[in-house]
């Protein structure tokens, strides 16, 4: 019974893998040669041209810790901390914590104090990766969007 069962199950897989490998074996027939991925062989042929690279002017960089990142991220921070302090105290007075990540930490002060600190420091490490990267508008707009969330979850606890 158990392999009447399997044969009809693998029986149209087995008729579609070999029709599609039928249907493939031109296409699979095909070779690369090697001597046409060789640069020399590019260069030398002159059905071949060669582009200029293009190159793009050099976003103006500044420093990671200027004026405009420095007000973002202690903004940030502030509203972290004013997020923890209204989570908190909600949590205390028998509320629930909405944010499925932030409610595994919930059980205690601690813990949820170490979840917003991760949130601040995260923030800062995330906007320094795409300093790096040269992304200057994502580096500023990642500071821009936590506290956006802050401040909504900040709004939306003292409604509740």
């Amino acid at each position: 019974m158990l392999t009447n069962w399997l044969v009809s199950i693998f029986k149209p897989k087995v008729a579609i893998v070999l029709m599609f490998s039928g249907l493939c074996a031109p296409a699979m027939a095909q070779q690369v040669s090697l001597a046409l991925l060789q640069p020399e062989s590019i260069e030398a042929s002159p059905m071949v041209k060669v582009a200029e690279p293009v190159t793009f002017p050099e976003a103006p960089s500044h420093r990671f810790w200027d004026r405009k990142n420095t007000i973002l991220f202690a903004t940030s921070a502030a509203f972290s901390t004013a997020d923890f302090v209204v989570t908190r105290n909600n949590l205390r007075n028998g509320g629930q914590e909405l944010n499925p990540v932030t409610r595994v930490f919930a059980g205690s002060t601690a813990g949820l104090a170490v979840n917003f600190a991760g949130e601040a420091a995260g923030v800062v490490a995330v906007s320094y990766l795409f300093h790096k990267t040269g992304h200057h508008k994502m580096e500023r707009a990642v500071s821009l969007v936590n506290i956006g969330s802050s401040a909504g979850a900040v709004m939306f606890d003292l409604m509740h």
